[in-house]
């Protein structure tokens, strides 16, 4: 395990992790709206840090939303912000083709436009957003690591790498560019022919100029993880507030009040419950729940697509990669989930809050299977669609709001399982800081370009 110093905002090792006890009958009281793989991990190190945590979601288990089948990849390779003028001649281009990689729905929609402008508007930060993200992400692994371990979670975590490989050499030199980046970041990666890509995953079929291989990236199970550290954080005192539908929120200088019901439940009955503080979690709900805090967060639901492809037989499991890939020109990413899962995703979608799964976007999901991996059966797959919830710099709010009480964790956009175990921890240190006096994440160097605030 980890600690972080308040004075220094340095990372330190404890020799062993420490299980506190239940919480104390006088530990504050803190509830965390939203038991995606951000809310869970934040609700964890609230109640390992002594608070008296509540874990509220509308479902009636952790994880089964945005959560539920991402792509499984813990990528601090994938740490490149999307904030470029080449990304919003794509969109452009690929506005009226269904199966594309990047879709926007035109119809106009005052929080798509705004969101947009802020996009652009952030396209001088590229290399800095980028360069924080690598860094964040690099922390969060050995993070998400130590709790697995202290947990004993399994979640099918393949220690394998990520293989990023391309079929352009425009492509590929960008590649190279962004490896700069990412260094400064802290992280490596080792740029591979096309011989060695094909040697690095022998299943791949096709043809190919190059590519990238990130050894200390790994994948795994975010839906598997989060159900376990979920109940890990109920046999440490948490309560798991699920199935649970707030109905409204409102915070003054004496804390903070949820009012809610159980999701199920039609009538006008409501349960009003008071906390000292809540930490906002909640993906493309913040938004809406911070307007009523009196905060502006613009996060905006980009949905992605994923296929869960059961290998049945011994010559799909054959078939099938083991090393996690990313096709940076298609943007789909691969996993395997173990011997008898192997889960393909990618687009990006902006097109409200509709979680319909179409067909046009999961056939190029298919398509890319049937082509790089001829020998795979697709035969059994399930479909799924998410809303990630992103925010126009493409980097996490992980900060206090205008109310002492009130703090935020939220909008990683594709990033969540990779970025949640640090933005966590970042989290949770403010929260126990805010008792000492503090009114901001102080210390800690990661914090800056991700709050955006001067420390």
């Amino acid at each position: 395990m980890t600690s972080r110093s308040k004075s220094t905002g340095k990372t330190t090792r404890l020799s062993k992790p420490v299980r506190p006890a239940k919480p104390a009958r006088d530990a504050k009281r803190v509830a965390v709206i939203g038991a995606g793989i951000t809310g869970t991990t934040t609700a964890y190190q609230l109640v390992k840090r002594g608070f008296d945590v509540t874990l509220f979601d509308r479902q009636p288990y952790a994880a089964m939303e945005t959560s539920y089948a991402n792509g499984g990849q813990l990528s601090a390779s994938n740490a490149e912000v999307w904030n470029s003028w080449a990304t919003v001649a794509k969109g452009l281009k690929w506005m009226l083709k269904p199966g594309a990689p990047l879709l926007v729905n035109p119809k106009p929609s005052w929080h798509k436009f705004s969101w947009m402008a802020e996009f652009m508007a952030n396209i001088p930060n590229y290399e800095r957003n980028t360069i924080a993200t690598a860094r964040l992400a690099v922390e969060a692994r050995e993070q998400l690591m130590e709790v697995a371990e202290a947990e004993n979670i399994d979640f099918n975590c393949e220690k394998r790498g990520i293989l990023h490989f391309y079929t352009n050499e425009k492509d590929f030199e960008h590649g190279r560019k962004v490896t700069e980046l990412l260094k400064k970041g802290g992280l490596e990666r080792e740029e591979l022919s096309a011989p060695q890509v094909l040697e690095t995953e022998p299943a791949l079929t096709g043809n190919f100029v190059g590519g990238y291989l990130t050894k200390t990236d790994f994948t795994g199970d975010i839906h598997k993880y989060t159900n376990a550290l979920a109940e890990a954080c109920k046999r440490l005192g948490a309560t798991l507030a699920f199935a649970t539908d707030i109905r409204d929120v409102a915070a003054d200088g004496n804390g903070v009040t949820i009012i809610h019901r159980p999701a199920e439940f039609h009538g006008e009955a409501t349960t009003a419950s008071h906390f000292d503080d809540v930490v906002v979690c909640a993906g493309v709900r913040s938004r809406t729940l911070a307007a009523k805090f009196g905060d502006r967060v613009n996060i905006y639901p980009v949905k992605g697509y994923s296929l869960t492809i059961h290998l049945d037989t011994e010559h799909d499991r054959d078939a099938a990669p083991w090393v996690s890939l990313l096709d940076d020109h298609a943007k789909i990413v691969s996993s395997r989930l173990g011997e008898d899962r192997f889960r393909v995703a990618g687009t990006a979608e902006f097109n409200g809050y509709n979680r319909d799964i179409r067909a046009s976007r999961i056939d190029p999901l298919i398509s890319w299977c049937h082509q790089l991996f001829p020998g795979m059966s697709t035969r059994q797959y399930e479909p799924w669609a998410g809303l990630r919830p992103m925010l126009p710099t493409m980097l996490p709010k992980v900060e206090r709001g205008k109310n002492p009480h009130v703090f935020y964790n939220t909008g990683h956009g594709h990033l969540g399982w990779t970025l949640s175990a640090a933005t966590a921890n970042i989290i949770a240190d403010a929260v126990l800081e805010g008792y000492a006096g503090t009114t901001h994440i102080a210390g800690h160097d990661v914090s800056n370009p991700v709050t955006g605030k001067a420390a």
